[in-house]
């Protein structure tokens, strides 16, 4: 931005703003809104995001992936998911950085890089499709949901109940996703019950039905690494390793939710309107920043302060614990080398511990069920955030059409639901698993190069991240990378014969 235009009174301030806005139109400027005096009360007022990602976290990685990877290798490979836990912290930290300044999710940013926002748009679409399109965690709670309520697990000639439960469940998350003001305020609401539910149930059958031993060894298994005995699944290992975290495109729709939360510059920009009574809520498709004077970086920290609790000690905290929890109780009660696949894990826990009081059957699948369910709730405000989003900052046509971005978000979200329904009649929701989560890899390692580049291009010098930080954001992309590499060297391997 050159300086010359501005008078000479301004050219200080012109000199704190970026000097380049990329391939999206400028950004508007303000003052940073200051946030509640950082307290206890206050926290549990402005976090929130945070909670959200950790329900939608805790899903299929937590209760079908994390059980069978160590049930087949042991809690001692656990290593992986403490790493990519606290790698996902920090590309989650230098995500929202850029939002925080801005007001604009981290896509923004994104499409301000060559070749320029409507090939971006396109491509996260497309990403966000294969990783988030395929209805997997519906068809698993509803398997789940049967076989609680029936006392046994779903067969071949359930497959058409189950489809119907699959269908309520996914018009459920319809009618859920269109109340509460903003869209961002009903997840979260919904997000801190389910959280409550869930962790009250796994930590009193944990402290009931496992030795304190067993609690030791599965500890020390989460900061310790033996090896991965042969042959490797690494399909398996590197859908740990994506969902053991947000996995992928809910690392970068965080920014989206800390947005319409309201953190730093996103009060200045707007939200998405729930369909019922969000209609007075408006939502600007460029960001707005920030002189770098005393006065902004003084709130500035206090902002960051507020954004280090929500990502590590409420989104980072829950997804370690919840991964410990279900890995501990699989361990402790499923035989070493059991091969689970689909809901075995969770039947398997069901049938034992229904041995030693019948109405562990239910309650167990139950706690399954809204594990699963939650997830598939976040991961369609997910991926239908990430369109719209994508749409109403690439396009001026999206933008001018007279119903707003409300319409865009429910259009893309009934298009998407009645996909899911055709879907899921046609594969095995496992499966469909396998794919989201290892798609999540292939979006932490691309993401996180782009996240690296749109902090040191657009930012600041006074708001840039320090050194280590974005060694640990490329550490994250070349993580993903390795893991990356061996699950496709080893489909490429299945598809020549």
């Amino acid at each position: 931005m050159s300086t010359s235009s501005f008078p000479a009174s301004d050219r200080d301030q012109a000199a704190q703003l970026p000097a380049d806005h990329g391939a999206l139109p400028r950004w508007d400027v303000a003052e940073l809104p200051a946030p509640p005096p950082f307290g206890m009360r206050n926290l549990m007022s402005v976090i929130g995001p945070g909670a959200i990602m950790a329900a939608t976290s805790i899903g299929g990685g937590e209760w079908l992936v994390g059980p069978a990877a160590a049930v087949k290798y042991s809690s001692s490979i656990f290593l992986i998911a403490t790493v990519a836990i606290t790698l996902q912290v920090i590309f989650n930290l230098e995500a929202i950085r850029y939002t925080l300044y801005t007001g604009e999710p981290i896509y923004g940013g994104i499409m301000r890089l060559k070749p320029g926002p409507k090939f971006w748009a396109v491509f996260y679409s497309i990403l966000g499709f294969f990783q988030l399109g395929w209805p997997a965690l519906a068809g698993s709670a509803a398997a789940t949901l049967f076989g609680a309520w029936m006392g046994r697990m779903p067969g071949a000639p359930d497959q058409a109940s189950q489809a119907w439960i699959t269908t309520a469940l996914i018009l459920a998350v319809v009618f859920i996703l269109s109340f509460g003001g903003t869209i961002e305020r009903m997840l979260e609401y919904f997000a801190w019950t389910m959280l409550a539910v869930v962790f009250l149930f796994l930590i009193t059958i944990n402290i009931a039905f496992v030795p304190m031993a067993h609690w030791w060894q599965t500890f020390t298994g989460f900061f310790s690494f033996s090896g991965l005995p042969r042959p490797i699944d690494w399909g398996l290992i590197g859908a740990l390793a994506a969902t053991a975290g947000s996995g992928g495109l809910g690392n970068l729709t965080v920014t989206n939710w800390i947005r319409d939360k309201g953190f730093g510059m996103g009060s200045k920009v707007g939200a998405i309107p729930s369909a019922v009574g969000g209609h007075a809520i408006t939502l600007s498709h460029v960001g707005t920043v920030f002189p770098t004077t005393e006065a902004n970086l003084a709130r500035w920290r206090e902002w960051m302060r507020y954004v280090h609790v929500d990502q590590i000690w409420v989104w980072g905290l829950f997804c370690f614990v919840g991964m410990f929890l279900n890995v501990n109780l699989a361990t402790s009660i499923i035989p070493h080398g059991t091969d689970l696949q689909g809901l075995a894990a969770g039947a398997y826990q069901a049938e034992y511990l229904s041995k030693i009081w019948p109405g562990f059957w239910f309650l167990t699948l139950f706690n399954g069920f809204w594990i699963l369910f939650k997830t598939q709730l976040g991961n369609t405000d997910i991926l239908v955030r990430t369109v719209t989003d994508a749409l109403w900052m690439s396009s001026q046509k999206a933008r001018d059409w007279r119903r707003g971005i409300g319409a865009i978000y429910y259009g893309i979200l009934v298009v998407f639901s009645v996909w899911g329904v055709v879907v899921i009649r046609a594969a095995s929701p496992f499966q469909l698993f396998k794919i989201l989560a290892n798609m999540a890899g292939v979006v932490l390692l691309i993401a996180g190069v782009q996240i690296f580049l749109v902090n040191r291009r657009f930012l600041p010098r006074a708001v840039r991240p320090p050194l280590w930080r974005e060694i640990g954001l490329l550490g994250c992309s070349a993580f993903y990378a390795f893991f990356t590499f061996f699950v496709v060297r080893d489909l490429l391997r299945s598809l020549l014969g």
